[in-house]
Formats: C-alpha cells, structure tokens, sequence
C-alpha cells in the first residue's frame, strides 16, 4: 500500500469526512484501489478522477470533472521516478520534476481559479531537503535561489552531466516546498502546509530506486541499520497519519514545512526552518513559484 492508499484509509476512518478524490493516472489501479479502500472502511465514499501529474493538460481536464469545492488537497504523488527521471518533458520540465511538481500546482491554480479549494492544501515534502547528518545526507545548497537556478534545477541543468536521482530529488522537494510557502502568504485565508511522510517503510518509494540501492534500502537498511540507529523509521501508519494531522490539527501552521527533528527521519515534527533558514527567505520562495510557472503554458 503507498501513501496516498493509505491516507485516503485514514481519512474515510475520520466521521467528518463525507467524500475522498482519489485522483490516479491508471483507471485499472485506480478501481483496484478504490474496491480496497470501500472493503477495508466499509465506506462508499471514494471518487476516481483520472489525470497525468507529469501533464499540465490533463491536469486541466480533470479539475474539469470536479464539481464540488474541496476541503482539502493532499499533493502525494510524486517519488524518485527511476530511469526516465532526467527525460525532458513536453513541460520543458524533467519528469523527475513534472512528477514531483507540475502537476500539483497546475491542480492548485485551476482549483483556486473555479473557487474550489476551500481550506487547506498540504505538499508532501523529504527530509532530503534540510539533509540527514547521522547518514552522511548533505543539505540542499544552492547558490542564490535565484529563479534561474530554481528553474536549472527544475529542467535538470543545475546538475550538469551527472544526474543523481537522489540528490535531484532532494533540490526537486525544495523547490516544491518553497512554492507552497510562497502560496500560503499568497492566500493567507486558506492553509498551506508541508509535511514530509519520514523515512516510512512498506511503501512503494524504493521501487525506482538503481537495483543495489534498493536491494540495501528495502532488505538490510530499513529492517536492521534504521531500527538500531533510533528516530531513523516507522511504519506507513505512522507515516501517514503526520499528512492526516497536518490538514486536520490546528497545531500545524500555515507557511510552514513539518518534519523530523534534525538529524532524525522518525518521531515528532518540528519546523525545519528552526534550522534550515533558507526557508524563511520570501525573496527564495517566490522564486521558486516564479520560476516553475515558466514551464507551465
């Protein structure tokens, strides 16, 4: 079960909860899916919108298909992609960055455009961006935030001719969670948080991960090394119910990116800007909005 599977589970579970979107890109998993989840909550609440987050277009035509205003939109899909990661899309974006980004603000705009989202959007976001010291995983480091480089990271060029998915992925979150901080300031009467998952076992995040990195990642890092380092992993409950919290708890502040205690990738949230100050800057964030409306048409 992968993340968005398993938040649309704990959602339905909430008594406040009247209709979940499940918005997939296979009509075929997204009915599997959807069969699960009645099965498992006993609910009929489940909805199936279809659309490519790696397409603005088909974005565009599925919000078309949305009737009712939303709640809340939870930005889930995303990952490391795998091979076809530094491939150029039509976007100009890489599809590791159209997957992880165009979508979601392309859904964002269309829904604030038709006066359909009514209260809380939330980008899940990585450790990967404030880095994990203890693994030897560097912070994202960019020169000036400009929305040049933003947009270089974005379009792959940042990294010249050696593309490392896994250290993309983590300047790819950045701009991410710098474009939905910029939002939150934007429209101050709706709730833009970030959240990242942790480092969230039984999900389908090593699949596209290089054959011997997810090998070590899937069968001696997460069951042994994590759980003897302490605060390095849980299960996909746990997980998700930071997502499920964040939209629904108080506690959690617009304009702000939420997760582990630095150095960790388990246990409680805390603010990451506490000590990744970059993500305080408002001259960075718009930026980053700036530069990822350069690649939508």
């Amino acid at each position: 079960m992968g993340l968005g599977k398993e938040t649309a589970r704990q959602l339905a579970l909430k008594n406040e909860t009247k209709k979940i979107i499940l918005f997939c890109r296979n009509p075929e998993k997204a009915e599997a899916a959807k069969k699960d989840l009645e099965e498992k909550t006993g609910k009929k609440i489940f909805e199936i919108v279809i659309g490519d987050v790696s397409d603005a277009n088909s974005v565009k035509k599925a919000v078309e298909k949305i009737k009712e205003p939303i709640d809340a939109v939870i930005l889930n899909a995303g990952g490391m992609v795998g091979k076809t990661a530094a491939q150029i899309t039509p976007s100009g974006m890489n599809n590791l960055a159209a997957t992880n980004i165009l979508g979601h603000v392309v859904l964002v705009d269309e829904l604030l455009k038709q006066d359909k989202l009514k209260k809380v959007v939330m980008f899940i976001s990585a450790e990967a961006v404030p880095g994990v010291k203890p693994l030897g995983m560097k912070p994202v480091s960019m020169k000036t935030s400009s929305v040049d480089e933003f947009a270089a990271v974005l379009d792959g060029s940042f990294f010249g001719k050696k593309f490392d998915v896994t250290q993309a992925y983590g300047y790819v979150k950045y701009v991410g969670t710098m474009w939905t901080l910029s939002m939150a300031r934007k429209y101050p009467h709706l709730k833009f948080v970030v959240m990242s998952p942790g480092n969230t076992k039984g999900t389908h995040a090593p699949d596209n991960l290089p054959p011997p990195m997810r090998f070590m990642l899937k069968y001696v890092m997460m069951p042994i090394v994590f759980p003897l380092m302490g605060g390095m992993v849980h299960g996909i409950e746990v997980g998700v119910k930071r997502l499920v919290d964040g939209i629904s708890d108080e506690r959690y502040k617009s304009g702000v990116f939420y997760a582990s205690k630095e150095g960790k990738l388990s246990g409680d949230v805390v603010d990451q800007s506490t000590f990744f100050t970059a993500l305080k800057n408002t001259t960075f964030q718009d930026n980053a909005d700036i530069a990822i409306h350069k690649f939508i048409k």
